[in-house]
């Protein structure tokens, strides 16, 4: 798969999915399927067209009010990935900034037009340009002038329903702790990947050696300690692979710490850390998956360290009997019921 900075034409036609794509939940993936049969029908590459940051995050960093950005379900690396895995030949990340931002809705659909788009697929609720100018009734009228088909997705719904699958309500459902609900509209366990990095190392010396998962600035969308599932994900760790390839490398149950640490730190940034069980080897600088399972409390303050280490033990009892029932992909082991 091609990954290009700027909307240019790639030397074939394509077929386009056009949209945010964060957390690429089962209404995107009903999108890129789309786009993958129009692609083979029709004789064009599949693409996708999506920005970085997001245009939430823009313009909350414009207004200077980071309250504004919405949490990142996804980095712009797990969306690549996920594109790979859908089957996308090409991929379109432009910057989202202020140039791209105030060009016209006319404008930006000539630039399609320009990359040889014969094919588009937008949600139909989709808009484009500056002060979201464009509509999908204007991409048609452009598309039957210059002999490109746009065709939108209709809403995805959960099984019994009642709720729209959107990134919204991923977010929403992660900040609430309702995992199960998160998972159905994501197709899978929400997770988040990361290299571990280098930290302050006071867990190895409580007795609780942690990865620390670096976050790279993004905003979670949820916190609080949880039971997690955590996938090496590096090639060169005794033969794991990559992210995205056949071998799905060693998965380990945990315990996972997302939010300040306000025991330790008075930085106020987000942090994730992550107790494995079973390991004891280096993960320095490799990347890993850490799935959340089920969420086991809230992140608190404590008065001693001797506290912390306290609720740490208790925590980790936890974890391990919730995972105990849970299969390597999250999912509950056949005959047992989910921990209440």
């Amino acid at each position: 798969m091609r990954v290009s900075r700027k909307i240019a034409a790639t030397g074939k036609p394509l077929a386009l999915a056009v949209g945010n794509f964060d957390g690429v939940h089962l209404g995107h993936q009903a999108i890129l399927s789309a786009t993958m049969r129009a692609a083979e029908r029709l004789g064009l590459t599949a693409a996708a067209l999506t920005f970085a940051p997001l245009p939430r995050q823009y313009f909350a960093r414009r207004q200077n009010n980071p309250a504004l950005a919405p949490a990142r379900l996804m980095s712009v690396g797990e969306k690549l990935t996920a594109f790979a895995k859908a089957g996308l030949e090409h991929v379109f990340v432009p910057r989202f900034d202020e140039r791209f931002a105030s060009q016209s809705p006319e404008d930006f659909l000539q630039s399609l037009r320009s990359a040889n788009v014969r094919w588009i697929m937008v949600g139909d609720d989709f808009r484009f340009g500056a002060k979201r100018g464009g509509d999908v009734t204007l991409m048609r009228q452009f598309g039957t002038a210059h002999a490109i088909e746009v065709e939108t997705m209709s809403d995805v719904v959960t099984r019994q329903g009642s709720v729209r699958v959107s990134s919204s309500a991923v977010r929403e459902a992660l900040a609430a702790g309702r995992f199960g609900d998160a998972a159905e509209m994501l197709g899978r366990s929400y997770a988040i990947t990361g290299r571990v990095t280098h930290g302050k190392k006071l867990g190895r010396t409580l007795g609780f050696p942690t990865a620390n998962v670096a976050l790279s600035g993004r905003k979670p969308a949820l916190a609080g300690v949880f039971a997690v599932k955590c996938r090496l994900v590096t090639r060169g760790l005794e033969g794991v692979a990559e992210l995205g390839n056949d071998d799905v490398g060693m998965i380990l149950d945990g315990v996972a710490n997302l939010g300040t640490n306000p025991v330790v730190s008075s930085e106020n940034r987000q942090h994730l850390e992550v107790f494995l069980f079973d390991y004891s080897g280096d993960l320095y600088g490799r990347r890993v998956q850490v799935s959340f399972i089920e969420k086991i409390r809230d992140e608190q303050n404590f008065a001693s360290l001797d506290a912390l280490v306290k609720q740490m033990h208790d925590d980790t009892a936890r974890a391990k009997n919730i995972l105990s029932r849970m299969n390597d992909d999250g999912s509950a082991k056949e005959g047992l019921q989910e921990h209440p």
